[in-house]
């Protein structure tokens, strides 16, 4: 995601400075080229050398540097993104007068391209009305901004904003900034994630092996694409994509309800879950007895949710469905791209190494309704959420 890239990381003078160094190194190792620009309050709570040595790259620190006396015009320029963490209030009110005295404001300033900012300060600075203004100023300017969070404060503890984002999350927005603009922008996506589970009684489920880790990767790749991403998840161990609503559900009938419910205003559904196929006819409510004997449970098939959800669906939206098989997966996959009316389907092999449940790699054919076949060799989950949405861009008329 960040190799190549050349990103401008602002510093301004707060104590969550500390955390712009981990940005920085995060950034570095990423493969991003990393430009560090400091304030001169920056510069007391976290010394210039720390950030060359993370980067690997000279810091700018004043207008006044011999032999730079243009760098922060050539830093407004070139880079893909400029980030600031922390934007104290101080650089705030700044930015928002249109200040350029020293470099990081002059850079600032001079910038056309796209600037994310990362406010951190006491929670009644942050809430002062004149603060407020000031984000409203950027915010109509373009300007992007992340946080602040609220947790701890270096006064103390505190449940109100003001906290500097995490850097991790300060990444997933940076990436966004990035990735926006393309026909996913703006867009209501609906991806479905993970298994459901079926009770057998109190203690026993039916399930299967789906880890949710391919919807989830769905899901933050559609939010980095600029789309307001909708998250319906059965039970799974994956972190919450950053940016995105989730709905968590157990069972087959309350997915699908939840579909039902976002596809009226979805422009897009990835029908990436693993519902159940079958379900108990009778559901014990107490738990089932071991005995020496075998025993027997009746079963009746669940509904197939794409079919049975069809007439719901927004004129025009698309829908994108997953057909996990073990052997002939591109035949049975065709199959039901045409039964259930869809745009897209995603198949894969349950039996072939790396690909499939519970791993982080996968290896898919996309077919569109036209037989057009894009086949991703194995990758990363992450780069095949890239080709799957890729070929959805390319059907958003």
């Amino acid at each position: 995601m960040w190799t190549g890239r050349h990103v401008v990381l602002g510093v301004s003078g707060g104590i969550a400075s500390y955390k712009s160094c981990y940005l920085a190194r995060r950034l570095t190792e990423a493969g991003a080229r990393v430009d560090a620009v400091l304030t001169a309050g920056a510069a007391e709570f976290v010394r210039p050398a720390t950030f060359e040595a993370l980067t690997g790259r000279p810091v700018l620190t004043s207008l006044w540097e011999p032999g730079r006396a243009l760098d922060h015009i050539r830093l407004a320029r070139e880079p893909d993104l400029v980030i600031v963490a922390p934007a104290t209030a101080h650089l705030l009110a700044r930015m928002a007068q249109g200040l350029a005295d020293d470099a990081l404001t002059a850079l600032l300033l001079a910038r056309t391209g796209p600037v994310l900012i990362a406010p951190a300060m006491n929670d009644a600075m942050f809430a002062a009305p004149v603060t407020m203004r000031n984000l409203a100023i950027l915010r109509e300017r373009g300007i992007a901004i992340v946080g602040p969070a609220t947790g701890a404060l270096a006064e103390g503890p505190s449940d109100q904003p003001g906290r500097m984002s995490e850097p991790e999350t300060i990444l997933h927005h940076a990436m966004r900034v990035l990735r926006a603009g393309g026909r996913l922008d703006g867009k209501r996506v609906l991806v479905t994630a993970g298994p459901t589970r079926e009770s057998l009684d109190p203690v026993r489920i039916i399930t299967n092996r789906s880890s949710g880790k391919m919807g989830h990767r769905i899901a933050q790749e559609a939010w980095y694409r600029g789309a307001t991403v909708h998250l319906v998840t059965g039970p799974s161990a994956e972190p919450a994509p950053e940016g995105c609503t989730i709905e968590r559900i157990e069972r087959t009938e309350e997915l699908e309800a939840a579909v039902a419910a976002g596809l009226p205003e979805a422009d897009v559904l990835i029908m990436a879950a693993a519902p159940a196929d079958y379900a108990p006819t009778r559901r014990a409510v107490s738990k089932i007895p071991r005995s020496e004997g075998a025993l027997s449970i009746p079963l009746e098939p669940t509904r197939d949710i794409l079919i049975a959800t069809r007439a719901l669906r927004k004129p025009g939206a698309i829908i994108v469905g997953f057909a996990l098989e073990t052997g002939a997966a591109a035949d049975r996959a065709w199959d039901k791209l045409e039964r259930k009316g869809l745009d897209l389907i995603v198949a894969n092999d349950a039996l072939e190494p790396g690909a499939g449940f519970e791993v982080d790699t996968n290896n898919v054919i996309i077919i569109s309704k036209r037989d057009e076949r894009w086949h991703s060799g194995l990758t990363t989950k992450a780069k095949v959420a890239e080709a799957i949405l890729d070929r959805v861009e390319e059907c958003i008329v």
